[in-house]
């Protein structure tokens, strides 16, 4: 299953892309320790343990890269990268209150050492301040389309919360919750970089479509890693969304394609949830090859986002922003 997610593509590194924006990116982490602090102690600790618990920061370099590809010059993209920062990891505080986990990116989840009160607030107070800084830049576009996003995130959340322990789930539902919960994110992050760019609206919207692509084709591949790859690698357990009775595709395919016994199986685990009995759910996604089939379906997501950038000017940023898609279905972790 692991040869699947280890097919590189040529192309730039992720190490050379994000050496590409270095001095912003410098600038982004500086301004989201800044705007961390808060006068309750309590926020200001757990922020930082959160922000500095080593996440790959994808959404906020792809801002960086979408302005700099877009031709822009100032500063605010440096400000909305931080915003989406901190969007980000709201959600992902209350996704884990949501989700009862214990792990995330190799630690401990803040609920589980503050507990789920504590955890919401500080994802509440994330929240608003993203919108303070957001009111800060002056523009009612960059508005629109945060508040936007932030309220489909929230639609997605609760599809999600309707799909889970639910074998019925389709591939539709499946990635419809994709679409709302982690590419809606992604796609603002590029559509922003257009819009401080000054850029037409073919442009602004070729950046969102290449965001959402983008965004698509990495939640498909981390749900491929749920069940193809190691802890270690991830950063959380194996048969996490199997516990937490999540349909993903990998669950949906096998079941498509699986023997009555197997198709049993994966509908009892993810009706009752836990880890029980994770291993003939395992060997179901094996036999059927449902890594595969999600694996290309993430290829297909990251060449139509590559697609998108055609009539975006050449330059490193562009190419920068090609290696990002690679890198999104070439990942091990």
């Amino acid at each position: 299953m692991q040869e699947v997610l280890e097919n590189q593509r040529a192309g730039l590194n992720i190490n050379d892309i994000r050496a590409l924006v270095q001095a912003d990116s410098k600038a982004v982490n500086q301004l989201i320790l800044a705007r961390l602090s808060s006068d309750v102690a309590l926020i200001n600790e757990l922020g930082r343990y959160i922000i500095n618990s080593g996440g790959k920061r994808l959404r906020p370099l792809l801002v960086l890269l979408a302005s700099r590809a877009c031709g822009y010059q100032g500063e605010h993209h440096i400000e909305l990268a931080a915003v989406i920062e901190f969007i980000h990891t709201a959600t992902l505080l209350h996704d884990d209150v949501v989700d009862a986990s214990d792990l995330r990116r190799g630690n401990e989840t803040a609920n589980a050492i503050w507990g789920n009160e504590t955890a919401v607030l500080v994802g509440d107070f994330l929240y608003s301040r993203s919108f303070e800084m957001m009111v800060s830049i002056g523009s009612m576009r960059v508005m629109e389309i945060l508040s936007t996003t932030t309220n489909v995130i929230a639609e997605g959340e609760v599809l999600q919360l309707l799909n889970c322990h639910d074998p019925d789930t389709t591939e539709g539902l499946y990635r419809d919750v994709i679409r709302y919960k982690t590419a809606k994110l992604f796609e603002a992050s590029a559509q922003l970089g257009a819009v401080l760019g000054k850029q037409p609206e073919a442009i602004e919207q070729a950046m969102a479509r290449y965001g959402m692509h983008l965004g698509t084709a990495f939640q498909l591949i981390d749900d491929a890693l749920d069940y193809g790859s190691s802890g270690a690698n991830i950063g959380k357990n194996i048969g996490d969304d199997l516990a937490e009775g999540k349909p993903t595709l990998p669950l949906i395919y096998a079941m498509r394609n699986g023997s009555p016994g197997q198709v049993k199986a994966i509908r009892q685990a993810i009706e009752n949830g836990g880890r029980s009995h994770i291993q003939p759910v395992l060997e179901a996604i094996e036999s059927t090859n449902a890594i595969a089939y999600t694996a290309q379906a993430a290829q297909r997501e990251a060449d139509t986002a590559i697609e998108a950038l055609a009539e975006l000017p050449a330059s490193p940023y562009k190419e920068a922003l090609y290696g990002l898609a690679e890198f999104s279905v070439s990942r091990s972790y």
